[in-house]
């Protein structure tokens, strides 16, 4: 098994990592700026780009060639639930999950000069980049990491919940600042997968764009009862429409949020200046951005990012053949893909095809509240029924112009937690072999051409799905596969917000979804330990040590998956810890909780045929933020 983490291995060793994106621009080197920014320099409105720039800035590789300033890149969007096409755009961390040019994963650090880790990999040092400053020009320093430790992470009205995954041995991190620019970070127990947890998912919420460790400081503390008295909070509560000043903060924080906040001060690329709801939101360049490219140019190269609303797929179809779109892959289905294959010249645009690392799936809450159901759930044999019953090649030819693979929710391909029988178990269509499960499993009585459950009533599941997130033509073959095996399927579509609190809550039978995170999952187990998907309130259960959620019998099979993650979430090595990685994998092959349809499609991304720099052939997954693993700050239009 290979593992193309060649920086990480490195600093397991315990030796100091050489971990910029490159290396650092010498401070002797000649800085350049955007002509953009030019008259506000002069104007004395911004310092000269070598006082904005971070004493040695991070240097940023490119994907072709160096680029030129100016521009704005044209998106679209769906209206303000719809914040993931913009923000994965942007997010930082420490250190990220990247593809580099020869289109291999590896774990580049972001933000710092250099992070290391101690022989037993139970302290992290990292060091932030002398110099760097937040968007409104205030320095970043590790002021702004203890206000996260101290005031945010520990503070439980804002962090109610410390996700397991920043724990070892049950308690969590701790965060020692040694001095302006460096801190540590030291666990309980042996932690060597915590970079990778870092890279996928930050420190967490809250933060919308989850910037590793960092809150402004000095904008934060305005809004928090430590800084400011309880009268002043509530007012400014009630000023921005939400019940408390804990609601201020968060992912939809009316100040934290950043999507939400042109204020808010960032280290993003880009920074917000017309936000949701506008019809067309509009970020411009972060004139404080850390990064240049190997000429000393500072990064973005393109000045803005608009985004404009669209309301259904006709419409944003439209854009795309009109030429209003240029760069996109979020609401670019395969299933159009001869459309706009159609319309490249006429629109100015290459179609792109990107690799999909995501699967389809329908995930059976073993978790249900109802009895009967979760039995049902809990039954392989029921499982592999639902599976086979399917007809993978139908979806395939029908939905997806035979772009996909017919496949389980298993790690894709390109993971190194790839297992192929895994890949193809209960995948083959066997109408005749599903009816036999079920009958073996005593479910023999009808209501004509439906089954009858063990209560002596139809068997009847619900399947669910969001709205305009999956092509919806599945919705209707799954309904048919499953009903000529005598199980009665009502199809409910939801808007996003109740779907996912349907997920948060464990209330639904099954649902149609997206089995993603599957290229590194070490990254993000989250989703294959049961949260959001096949078994919420379970997982609530283990993720809060009992406090929440529904305990599982003591003999069910996810405690073995549960127990695989604890071993590999303390171990001393990556290598150890990617062994017990491959040992849930394991467990879950024996069980498919998660049943999976097709996946690792074709991704089309439409490309402004003047773009320069756009990576072909990338992974289009969530563990590598999907279109901001196109690195949107080294895209430049030629001229």
């Amino acid at each position: 098994m290979s593992f193309s983490l060649p920086l990480f291995r490195h600093a397991t060793r315990g030796a100091l990592a050489s971990l910029l994106l490159v290396g650092v621009a010498s401070s002797a080197l000649a800085f350049n700026q955007s002509p953009m920014l030019d008259d506000l320099v002069k104007a004395g409105k911004l310092p000269p780009v070598d006082q904005r720039l971070p004493e040695k800035p991070a240097v940023m590789d490119v994907f072709g060639e160096v680029g030129t300033y100016g521009g704005t890149l044209h998106r679209a969007y769906k209206g303000i639930g719809d914040r993931w096409g913009t923000t994965k755009l942007m997010e930082e961390r420490v250190v990220k999950f990247m593809q580099d040019v020869d289109g291999k994963t590896v774990l580049k650090p972001r933000f710092i000069e250099s992070y290391t880790v101690n022989d037993n990999s139970t302290e992290f040092t990292f060091t932030l980049l002398k110099g760097l400053k937040w968007s409104d020009g205030e320095p970043v320093t590790t002021d702004d990491v203890r206000f996260w430790y101290e005031d945010v992470f520990l503070n439980t009205d804002l962090t109610p919940n410390i996700p397991s995954t920043l724990m070892a041995d049950g308690k969590p991190l701790v965060v020692t600042i040694k001095d302006a620019q460096t801190f540590t970070v030291t666990f309980a127990k042996p932690y060597a997968l915590f970079p990778e947890i870092v890279a996928k998912d930050g420190t967490g919420k809250p933060g919308l764009d989850r910037t590793s460790f960092l809150v402004p400081a000095h904008y934060m503390k305005k809004y928090h009862p430590k800084y400011v008295s309880a009268d002043e909070l509530a007012k400014i509560a009630t000023d921005k429409g939400v019940k408390s000043w804990v609601d201020l903060w968060g992912e939809k924080g009316p100040i934290q949020s950043w999507w939400l906040n042109p204020d808010y001060p960032v280290i993003t690329a880009y920074r917000m200046v017309t936000p949701p709801p506008a019809d067309t939101i509009v970020m411009e360049r972060n004139p404080y951005y850390w990064a240049v490219d190997k000429a000393g140019n500072q990064l973005p190269y393109i000045d803005k990012i608009e985004s404009k609303v669209f309301q259904d797929q006709q419409a944003m179809n439209l854009m795309i053949v009109q030429g209003q779109v240029d760069m996109q892959s979020r609401f670019v289905p395969a299933t159009d893909f001869p459309l706009y294959k159609q319309n490249e010249a006429k629109g100015g645009y290459k179609v792109e095809v990107s690799k999909g690392g995501e699967n389809v799936a329908v995930m059976p809450n073993i978790a249900s509240a109802d009895p009967i159901k979760n039995k049902l759930f809990n039954d392989p044999k029921f499982r592999e029924a639902l599976s086979i019953a399917v007809d993978r090649d139908a979806i395939n030819e029908v939905v997806y112009s035979g772009l996909t693979t017919p496949r389980q929710a298993a790690p894709v391909t390109a993971s190194p937690f790839f297992d192929k029988e895994f890949a193809g178990k209960w995948v083959k269509h066997d109408k005749k072999k599903a009816n036999a499960l079920l009958d073996e499993i005593g479910l023999t009585k009808k209501d004509g051409k439906f089954r009858l459950g063990p209560d002596g009533k139809r068997l009847s599941l619900t399947l669910e799905a969001v709205q305009d997130d999956l092509p919806p033509q599945t919705l209707e073959l799954l309904r048919k596969n499953w009903e000529s095996i005598g199980i009665e399927i009502l199809i409910r579509i939801e808007q996003e917000d109740m779907a996912t609190q349907k997920f948060k809550n464990g209330d639904f039978d099954l649902f149609y979804t997206y089995a993603d995170r599957m290229l590194q999952v070490s990254a993000d187990p989250t989703l294959v330990l049961g949260h959001e998907s096949y078994a919420e309130n379970y997982y609530k259960w283990w993720n809060t040590k009992g406090a929440d959620g529904v305990e599982p019998p003591k003999d069910h099979p996810i405690r073995k998956v549960w127990a695989d993650w604890e071993a590999a979430a303390s171990a001393p090595t990556l290598d150890e810890a990617h062994k017990h990685v491959q040992d849930m994998i394991t467990d879950l092959k024996g069980q498919v909780y998660m049943i999976g349809l097709v996946g690792e499609g074709a991704a089309p991304v439409i490309v402004n045929a003047k773009l320069g720099n756009f990576p072909k052939g990338f992974t289009n997954e969530e563990v590598l933020r999907n279109e901001g693993n196109f690195q949107p700050a080294q895209l430049y239009f030629k001229k």
